[in-house]
């Protein structure tokens, strides 16, 4: 090693000890001059305490404000079993409107049989990373499955999809690119396009317009651009412009992402999703993401695309690369809920004649359901906070779970109940419902915060 290092010149030795120095730590660093004493330290223990972080107050005042009022907390209800189209909370079975199991399909017996086939075949976890770990036919075959529903070479699947939004939007951009989304896009994808260092644009909810104008004056500036929409929007229940999309990022040369979380199982004659509704080739979509947890009664996401889309996203996705692969038993049941859904397009006819016929009740009853399309989520809006979680809570106490949705998760002004609609709700129940849910505002309206909160604690 001496001789070698005599051979080096004075440049090329420097570098080597640097390298050294940087593999090795501060072990091999040269012992830094004693420091002058240090001045006493500044006390920083405030900022320590977690009550002391941002929000944290707010939450508390709220809490208090709601307690005092006599309204229970609406969230993180203890269901005391499974929760589809009804539930039991308190010993109390209820009607429920707050699950996302839009075709009653995690009730089925073939889905749980397979979760409970490949428990006994590959065990609880995946373990580790299937980067390093290795993975299971049954990872393979649902990526197969999902990536063949979307006419796509290949498919991609996470352990979250919250993580499949942001890690595979901080993959593909950097600081040179663009990311527009829909001014209503989900947490997701707002937190990717914020890690990706891109720049971020928004655009007006469906506002395509908006849009096209906007990467007219700007699309020059940037390498790659992505625009990300929704094909059923969460809280509204509207759907986006699937063909006007397609045609504006052909158009301006950009990529389109469409999150699939809610349209899939819920539109197209099939409930193929948002492509099939449009009667758009799914291949002219970039990037497809859904979720796992909706229609297809497990957790997780996915991406589906092009085959050099998937391999970089293997190697790249932090949420993929650094994460514990799906549990087999949940890939299992995603793959069966899947096949379900290609054989019993019925489910989607119930699922579709069900929320149809709430919106239109809601709507001959003066509900206001905003934008909604009647694809299996129906908001009912209520002006502001109070009143929703009022209105929540009285329609708790006549046997109907419906959650309240309220600033700051939204605009104040756009607090509103969210009606999620399942295949398995009963026709009966849904116009009683409806009934209720019209008896119940007409009876807080117009009345103070004060006086909405004192009815809202009568028993």
């Amino acid at each position: 090693m001496n001789e070698d290092r005599r051979r080096l010149s004075d440049a090329g030795q420097r570098l080597l000890d640097s390298l050294v120095r940087k593999r090795l730590g501060a072990a091999t660093t040269s012992p830094e001059p004693a420091a002058s004493p240090a001045a006493p330290a500044a006390d920083h223990s405030r900022w320590l305490d977690f009550h002391n972080l941002p929000g944290c107050a707010e939450q508390r005042l709220l809490r208090s404000a709601g307690s005092a009022m006599g309204l229970r907390d609406p969230y993180f209800l203890l269901h005391e079993g499974d929760a589809g189209a009804f539930t039991v909370i308190d010993g109390r079975r209820m009607i429920n409107f707050s699950s996302y199991d839009y075709l009653g399909l995690n009730h089925h017996a073939e889905v749980r049989a397979a979760a409970r086939d490949a428990i006994d075949r590959y065990g609880i976890s995946a373990s580790a990373s299937r980067l390093v770990a290795g993975e299971r036919p049954v990872h393979r075959a649902l990526e197969q499955a999902l990536a063949d529903h979307y006419g796509q070479d290949a498919c991609l699947t996470f352990v979250s999809g919250h993580a499949a939004n942001v890690s595979t939007i901080g993959a593909l951009v950097g600081p040179r690119d663009l990311v527009v989304h829909d001014a209503l896009a989900h947490n997701s994808i707002v937190m990717g396009a914020h890690m990706s260092r891109a720049e971020r644009r928004s655009f007006a909810h469906n506002d395509l317009a908006s849009l096209d104008s906007l990467l007219e004056s700007i699309r020059d500036r940037y390498e790659r651009v992505l625009i990300v929409a929704e094909g059923l929007y969460s809280m509204d229940g509207d759907l986006c412009d699937l063909p006007g999309l397609v045609a504006i990022k052909e158009r301006r040369q950009a990529w389109l992402m469409i999150d699939a979380a809610h349209d899939l199982g819920v539109l197209g004659a099939r409930g193929l999703g948002v492509f099939e509704h449009f009667g758009v080739d799914p291949r002219r979509v970039d990037v497809w993401m859904g979720t796992l947890s909706k229609t297809l009664a497990a957790c997780g996401g996915y991406i589906a695309g092009s085959s050099p889309l998937v391999e970089y996203l293997k190697y790249s996705a932090g949420g993929f690369v650094y994460s514990v692969g799906m549990p087999p038993a949940v890939a299992a049941a995603a793959l069966a809920a899947l096949e379900i859904l290609r054989r019993e397009p019925d489910r989607v006819r119930r699922l579709r004649d069900n929320a149809l016929s709430f919106a239109a009740g809601c709507r001959r009853a003066g509900l206001d359901v905003g934008s909604s399309a009647g694809e299996a989520i129906v908001p009912v809006m209520t002006g502001d906070s109070i009143r929703a979680v009022a209105l929540s809570q009285r329609l708790f106490e006549r046997g109907i779970n419906v959650q309240p949705i309220i600033a700051p998760a939204i605009p104040e002004r756009q607090a509103r109940l969210r009606f999620f609609l399942s295949s398995e709700h009963p026709p009966e129940d849904l116009a009683t419902s409806v009934e209720t849910v019209a008896e119940e505002f007409s009876a807080t309206g117009g009345a103070s915060p004060a006086a909405l909160v004192r009815r809202a604690g009568r028993t």
